[in-house]
């Protein structure tokens, strides 16, 4: 009988251990569908390249199954295997594969996630180009190195076999305890358009379908997945959406992503006033709209009727059962899956049959060219905050320099949620110094902080003192809840109880806004034993600083600065390249200041001001401006001229400005162009961002800014007449150099 048993017992191990075996290596090492199209099913047909027209053919041809196909990733219990094995086990991000139809010769849509680099990569590949993250672009305030840094990327999804970028995220940084921050481009709609514009454009140039997200107002991040946001119109239409609005009409993104959270007490992926209304009917939207992954559909006919077309990755809401159920009962039409399916087809077959314009080989991946350019995108987000005569170091031969603080050896390139990229390398700020210093014999002490006495030694006796605070990869950004089989309910029992509940797992919002205990230590000790000291912030946020920042006499931003990042910040320690970049967002003196923000609720309000906007209104003095930002030289504006002083609702308005670099060196200066509304006849902003440009000039350069603007970006929405509305009146035009009134030179014009 014992003898039966254990036979039995191991014949049941060998069993389960074969079947999880073969499961891991179907996993591992799922199929390959490749993702253009063969050109002949033109041919085939009759039909020359006219994608409408092969969209309806193929559509007759599909079976009910085959049209659901096309309205969600993989299947349910191999792609949640596939993607188990693959995330948590292999540490790779696999290929999801949404669409593809082999009978019909409809390639698939195969998504990556791209904000810092290609996400999803062959098995082959040893790692990507990874950029500076999104706010750290945001803060260069430079759209044509956006553009360039979004083509490479989109170059190294197509040599990784994807064709579908879920980015650029362009949600609001409405409170800097958001910890997503890191993935957008700031505070500002303007800010958040212009960026969102340069980056959706990017991607088609190499038959990459753009994917702006999180459609809408998804500025919370542990409660993501519950959190109704209740908006008035004119806050939505004035301040969460034009920015969505502009990659739509203006980017003619293929896409959009929903967000998870509800808005007004509809989740976003059955929104009909969002998605449907607005979207489609008043913006023109002719792409296709899918869901956040996983969590991000919670009804099959609510979603149909909406119009979230494809829910990711993998049928649940969307599969075969559930729509045909629908049907039967008559809650939806074949005809209304028909119009989603039509509107797919008609978006994506143009990315899958159109010619490239290059071989997208696997030697691109990470080429030379492009982590030059992430170098360069690393030196151009740097914003030196505080300068007192300290950066750049005098450089010099038998030098002591001490390298302080638990991050200042670290790969930290960001969050480890979806946005993370698998680098090729990434230099930290210790391999920085140390490549940049070892021809010189000059000594790097790297010192973590963690020993007090070591660290204030290492600091009295060193020429230069690099004190490196801010926060670790796990930090903040994407939440990742504790692994547990209640992780959802513990997320949603914290969001009820208004606290965390359980253990927090990875990432998420920032509770406090302060640096840790031992940062700001650090900062107040070794401020007294060394004046020749730089404060170096990694983050992606605004931090609270009114506690240590008289105490530190040069402050650097260098956020999470990408594969090249501990090269660029030698480099601009030491004056190689002059700093050039402005904050994307206000930094406020008190924390109290900020919109209120709790990282677990139910439900939260969105007002119509935060960051600079609320500041101006409140007449609140910031610690440190929106779009603020020092060099290493000098600018001086003047000759503020307003072409059309006096303009009618149809015209352009025309304004020019005349910049000099006063200093000694070659620098960049971003001129910022406001306009104000002090004679509205309703509540409005004292002032908005309605244009910006960085220009470079040489010691002793002037050279002549216009600016033009069209006075449809001056309208507010009225709510009783449901239309946006040009008011006649007298308004102000600041240009200057940061948001705050004293670095504005000042005029108005009128519109009649």
């Amino acid at each position: 009988m014992l003898k039966n048993l254990i036979v039995g017992l191991t014949l049941l191990v060998i069993i389960i251990t074969s079947f999880s075996a073969y499961i891991y290596i179907k996993a591992s090492n799922y199929k390959d569908y490749p993702i253009k199209g063969d050109n002949q099913i033109f041919q085939k047909i009759g039909i020359e390249e006219n994608y409408d027209k092969l969209s309806n053919y193929l559509l007759d041809q599909m079976t009910l199954d085959e049209k659901i196909d096309q309205l969600s990733g993989e299947k349910a219990f191999f792609g949640w295997i596939k993607f188990i094995v693959n995330y948590a086990i292999n540490g790779v991000f696999p290929h999801v594969y949404v669409g593809e139809n082999e009978r019909l010769g409809i390639p698939p849509l195969v998504g990556s996630d791209g904000p810092r680099g290609a996400r999803v990569i062959k098995k082959e590949s040893k790692g990507v180009t990874t950029f500076p993250v999104a706010i750290a672009r945001g803060a260069s305030w430079d759209l044509n190195l956006e553009k360039k840094i979004n083509e490479v990327i989109a170059i190294e999804m197509r040599a990784n076999g994807t064709n579908y970028a879920f980015t650029p995220c362009i949600n609001l940084l409405r409170h800097p305890g958001w910890g997503r921050a890191q993935e957008t481009y700031g505070e500002d709609p303007w800010l958040l358009g212009e960026f969102g514009v340069a980056a959706t454009k990017s991607y088609k140039k190499h038959n990459v379908m753009a994917c702006p997200k999180h459609y809408a107002l998804n500025s919370i991040e542990n409660s993501r997945w519950f959190v109704d946001v209740k908006i008035k119109e004119r806050a939505l239409r004035e301040v969460y959406l034009p920015h969505f609005k502009k990659v739509v009409k203006k980017g003619e993104t293929p896409s959009l992503m929903t967000a998870y959270n509800s808005v007004n007490g509809y989740y976003m992926s059955e929104n009909k006033y969002l998605l449907d209304d607005i979207l489609r009917k008043e913006w023109g939207f002719k792409g296709f709209v899918s869901s956040d992954w996983f969590y991000g559909t919670h009804n099959t006919k609510n979603g149909i009727i909406a119009g979230m077309d494809i829910e990711m990755p993998v049928h649940n809401h969307y599969s075969h059962e559930k729509i045909k159920n629908a049907i039967e009962k008559g809650e939806i039409s074949e005809n209304l899956i028909d119009k989603n399916v039509l509107r797919i087809l008609k978006t994506r077959l143009p990315y899958a049959f159109e010619k490239d314009i290059m071989q997208y080989g696997k030697s691109l991946i990470a080429s030379k060219k492009h982590t030059e350019l992430a170098l360069e995108a690393s030196l151009k987000s740097m914003v030196l905050i505080k300068n007192e005569n300290i950066l750049p170091f005098k450089m010099d031969k038998n030098l002591k320099i001490a390298l302080i603080g638990r991050l200042a050896n670290e790969k930290n390139v960001g969050d480890e949620g979806s946005s993370n990229s698998k680098s090729r390398y990434v230099i930290s700020p210790y391999e920085g110094l140390k490549n940049y210093h070892k021809n010189l014999n000059n000594n790097i002490i790297l010192n973590t902080g963690e020993n007090l006495k070591s660290a204030i030694d290492d600091a009295k006796t060193s020429d230069h003192v690099i004190l490196i605070v801010g926060y670790a990869s796990n930090e903040e950004g994407e939440y990742v809840p504790a692994i547990s089989m209640n992780m959802q309910s513990n997320v949603l029992e914290s969001s009820k109880q208004g606290k965390l509940i359980g253990d927090k797992g990875t990432g998420g919002d920032r509770e406090s806004l302060n640096l840790n205990n031992k940062d700001i230590t650090l900062i107040k000790e070794i401020s007294k034993v060394n004046k020749n000291l730089v404060v170096l912030y990694i983050g992606s946020s605004a931090i609270n600083m009114k506690e240590w920042n008289d105490l530190a006499p040069s402050i650097l931003f260098s956020w999470y600065g990408g594969m090249e990042g501990g090269n660029a910040i030698a480099k601009v320690l030491y004056g190689d390249y002059n700093p050039s970049g402005k904050l994307p967002f206000s930094i406020a003196k008190n924390e109290n200041d900020y919109p209120y923000f709790n990282p677990y609720t139910m439900k939260t309000d969105y007002g119509y001001y935060h960051g600079y906007t609320l500041f101006d209104k409140n007449n609140i003095e910031p610690l440190y401006p929106f779009g603020y930002g020092l060099s290493y030289t000098s600018f001086k504006l003047k000759d503020l001229k307003v072409n059309t002083p006096k303009i009618n609702k149809t015209d352009t308005l025309s304004f020019s400005i005349d910049i000099e670099n006063t200093g000694e060196i070659e620098g960049e200066e971003v001129i910022q162009l406001y306009v104000g509304f002090s004679n509205s006849s309703i509540d409005r902003p004292v002032k908005l961002l309605r244009g910006f440009k960085k220009v470079l000039l040489k010691h002793g350069e002037i050279k002549k800014v216009d600016f033009n603007l069209n006075p449809d970006d001056l309208a507010y929405y009225n709510v009783e007449n449901k239309k946006w509305e040009i008011e006649k009146m007298k308004y102000e035009i600041y240009i200057g150099s940061s948001s705050n009134k004293n670095d504005l030179l000042k005029s108005s014009f009128v519109i009649k």
